[in-house]
């Protein structure tokens, strides 16, 4: 992986009898070929495609008036915004990052808006969202922040990303389980003999040795194993629908796009709980989206040594984009998939990876039932294995100074702790300024450093300040 990422960032230009798609995507000049892009662009779908049914199961929170939301509807959309959001950035920013539901987000209009106003009032808050998030990156105020975020907190971004999603594909897969009297607990009743957690084992073994070997396709070779093993032992013990009982194709349902509702009912809801609401989107969406691009950046060899990496203004504003159209489509803020570390792994480099898993993803409106023909314990090895890759990059950040150490542990950690990536940065964040301020560092810390970390202070304590004033 190491020597796949140090030669994408010093590709040679594309010759001049290169193909015009060659050209645009700057397909060369990051080490990569068109098949290479195509392989990752599938990977990158198949692990971000249960999405698509997953987001109808988390919005199906009744809103205040009792309505919930079609789940056939909430399926399509999610596939449709997706598929346009991830072609759009890729032809954009030429970059391999995928969009589609933040599942933080998601969760937390979900669960914490809803209870207060409509799904077409809570789509609306979303739009709003996006709509602010649009203006900060359209007026360098984002990329400003980005910048004054020190390269350690960066760095350590990057490998709480890659623990974030291997803990998640380690969930996913039952390896790792909650347990009473105890936070988590190895497989159920600490073992680990069931057939679906033995088969991402046997998937995850099967990426990790095709990877020490260097074979090329290893996480889609070991998606694709899976699968036909997880296919043989369901004729024996069922552990997955491999039927499609239902048909392959389904109409694509449309009937969300555009229901939102931006006449708030004040006197069900204040102004002051609607202010809030969107203070906790923006910064979810905006602190979420700037982490996962950093280390999906430095994963593919395409950020410098502060980070950045190329046409990162117009990225920060389609990212936001995602969020307008999200919330146009009911199906959520719209951001970029951590997931798409997959399609990295697997060797994508360019938006040329992104076209492609973004018509696969319009294409599963009309297919939705084979969007979860790949169980997703198999699909959850190649996050763990992504994840694995990930770590590596905590070898470039130099430890030996306690008032680094702390703040990247913390953010490290937090993220799959807390389950949010916005969490682990907010503590790096706050734990940088504090430590480097009373250690005599203050003047090498950056004045939007003070105030990034004074509003993760007022993220964290939302639920004192929402009950002190009544909202």
């Amino acid at each position: 992986m190491n020597s796949t990422t140090s030669r994408s960032s010093r590709g040679a230009a594309a010759p001049a009898s290169a193909s015009f798609l060659d050209r645009y995507f700057e397909i060369s000049h990051r080490g990569s070929t068109v098949g290479t892009e195509i392989r990752g662009g599938v990977v990158t779908f198949v692990t971000m495609a249960y999405i698509v049914i997953l987001n109808p199961a988390i919005l199906s929170t009744p809103d205040v008036d009792g309505l919930t939301l079609a789940p056939a509807a909430v399926a399509t959309a999610t596939a449709l915004t997706a598929g346009v959001m991830t072609i759009l950035f890729g032809l954009v920013t030429r970059l391999p990052f995928a969009f589609a539901a933040g599942l933080g987000i998601n969760a937390f209009v979900a669960f914490s808006v809803v209870g207060q106003v409509s799904w077409g009032e809570a789509m609306a808050l979303v739009v709003i969202n996006g709509l602010i998030i649009v203006l900060l990156a359209a007026t360098g105020l984002r990329k400003l922040i980005f910048d004054a975020v020190p390269v350690q907190l960066k760095l350590a971004i990057t490998v709480g990303i890659g623990l974030f999603i291997a803990f998640i594909g380690f969930v996913n897969a039952g390896f790792v389980n909650p347990a009473e009297g105890t936070p988590l607990e190895l497989g159920v009743g600490g073992s680990i003999t069931s057939p679906a957690t033995l088969l991402f084992i046997a998937t995850l073994l099967i990426g990790g040795i095709l990877m020490a070997l260097r074979v090329k396709g290893a996480i889609l070779i070991a998606l694709v194993a899976g699968t036909i093993l997880a296919a043989i032992v369901n004729i024996f013990t069922p552990i997955a629908d491999f039927g499609l009982s239902n048909g392959i194709f389904a109409a694509p349902n449309l009937s969300l796009v555009g229901a939102v509702d931006f006449g708030f009912d004040l006197g069900r809801v204040g102004v002051l709980a609607l202010v809030m609401f969107v203070f906790t989107l923006v910064f979810t969406n905006f602190f979420d989206a700037m982490g996962t691009m950093t280390g999906l950046a430095r994963e593919a060899g395409l950020a410098d040594e502060r980070g950045n990496f190329p046409r990162i203004k117009s990225a920060l504003i389609v990212e936001g984009v995602g969020a307008v159209v999200g919330g146009g489509t009911s199906s959520s803020s719209a951001t970029v998939f951590v997931e798409s570390g997959s399609g990295i792994g697997e060797g994508a480099r360019t938006g040329l990876a992104n076209v492609i898993t973004g018509v696969l993803f319009l294409l599963a409106m009309f297919i939705t039932p084979v969007t979860g023909l790949v169980p997703g314990f198999v699909a959850a090895a190649a996050l763990v294995l992504v994840g694995a890759l990930m770590l590596t990059q905590i070898k470039n950040i130099d430890l030996s100074d306690f008032n680094v150490l702390l703040p990247v542990f913390l953010t490290a950690t937090v993220m799959p702790l807390t389950y949010s990536i916005a969490n682990g940065i907010g503590a790096g964040f706050i734990s940088w300024v504090v430590l480097n301020t009373f250690s005599g560092k203050a003047k090498q810390v950056h004045w939007l450093l003070w105030i990034v970390a004074a509003g993760f202070v007022l993220y964290f304590a939302r639920g004192p300040i929402e009950a002190a004033f009544g909202v």
